[in-house]
């Protein structure tokens, strides 16, 4: 029995043994591997390199060249934008009809909607909107729309007793929902009254959000609007539900590739082998501020002329920026500006960190040549 006893324990010992020196070699393995200066994977990796090390050119010079690449196809493209033109009737009867006209494939089709607004749409008041823009003012454009159909109003009851009074003044809210139960109770038999958005590129980056889509299905189904749209963007559809696409907007979907290139549309978006460099950035903040209201412009300019007179400085504090603009009565409250600065910081206009003095801080992300550009530019 003794034999036996000793020969199980010495297995169990050598058994044991085994075990830590397993254990001590994967340990050693994986402290090996954290200790590696480069895995072969990372090796690999490295040569690859990356995008943001290559000598990208500027991007002024790059679309100076793409716009000296002479076109293909042009009579091709030409011939078939043509011939689009035999169904301008069957469109204009659908929109007479209560639908929407939405069109899509590849290509560029701003000419050819234009074209059928200028030739087709004459007896429709019709309203652009440039859906491929980086920032919009939708209430506005709604706001247009509700103002016309105020002033119309008013032409045909001026006469009426009771009504000159409160007709004579401008349209009375600017709520959106008072806008459109405004816009709901328009009706009339005469085409003449009847409004026409004509929207490139509904599914644009500022016109994506959920928001800015109920808002323009709300009010294509107002019985005096019609909607023709365009969209590029292969998960358009994904924007609208069943009720959006069948009850609001009443979609006719066309299919109408012109293969025409993208030149206008693509004017807003960077060139990949492009750097971009400040004079496109200084161009995307121009477009964002000249969409802002007159105050939020005054407002970016008193916070732009204090950077440019401090460039050593960390940036403005937000309590002397509320006490200059208060001076200027260009707020008349905090609550004011916050509300300007939240639409800088959403468009990326501003930036703020924090002062050694532990007070928030405003800056704007450009180089003073940059920013001295953009207030002339912004006038």
């Amino acid at each position: 029995m003794a034999p036996r006893v000793a020969r199980a324990v010495a297995a169990a010992s050598s058994g044991s043994e085994d075990e830590e020196e397993d254990a001590g070699f994967s340990r050693s393995y994986f402290l090996a591997k954290e200790k590696e200066p480069s895995s072969g994977k990372k090796r690999a990796r490295a040569a690859a390199g990356k995008l943001s090390d290559l000598n990208l050119v500027d991007e002024q010079v790059l679309r100076a060249s793409l716009s000296e690449i002479p076109p293909k196809h042009e009579e091709e493209v030409e011939a078939l934008t043509r011939s689009y033109k035999d169904q301008y009737r069957n469109w204009l009867f659908e929109l007479r009809c209560g639908f929407g006209l939405l069109m899509y494939g590849f290509g560029s089709k701003k000419q050819l909607l234009e074209d059928f607004a200028s030739t087709t749409l004459t007896d429709f008041t019709v309203i652009v909107i440039n859906g491929y823009l980086p920032s919009i003012n939708l209430k506005q454009v709604i706001a247009t729309i509700a103002e016309m159909f105020w002033d119309q109003a008013k032409s045909k009851r001026k006469r009426q007793p009771g009504t000159r009074s409160q007709l004579s003044q401008p349209f009375p809210s600017q709520s959106f929902d008072d806008i459109i139960s405004f816009l709901k109770r328009q009706t009339s038999d005469d085409v003449d009254d009847q409004v026409c958005l004509l929207i490139h590129n509904i599914d644009g980056p500022a016109l994506r959000d959920a928001e800015s889509q109920q808002c323009l299905a709300q009010v294509s189904c107002c019985p005096q609007v019609r909607v023709v749209a365009s969209t590029d963007h292969v998960n358009a559809p994904l924007l609208w539900d069943k009720k959006m696409v069948h009850t609001q907007y009443r979609w006719s979907w066309y299919h109408v590739p012109t293969f025409a290139p993208y030149k206008v549309e693509c004017v807003f978006y960077p060139l990949i082998l492009a750097s971009g460099g400040h004079a496109q950035t200084t161009k995307t903040a121009l477009v964002v501020l000249q969409s802002l209201t007159p105050n939020a412009q005054s407002v970016f300019r008193v916070l732009a002329e204090y950077q440019l007179a401090n460039e050593k400085e960390e940036g403005m504090p937000v309590s002397s920026l509320y006490t200059k603009c208060r001076e200027r009565f260009l707020v008349s409250s905090q609550v004011t500006l916050n509300s300007h600065l939240t639409e800088f910081k959403d468009h990326d206009l501003v930036k703020i960190r924090k002062h050694s003095d532990g007070q928030d801080c405003l800056r704007i992300p450009l180089v003073s040549d940059a920013l001295e550009k953009l207030l002339q530019e912004l006038g």
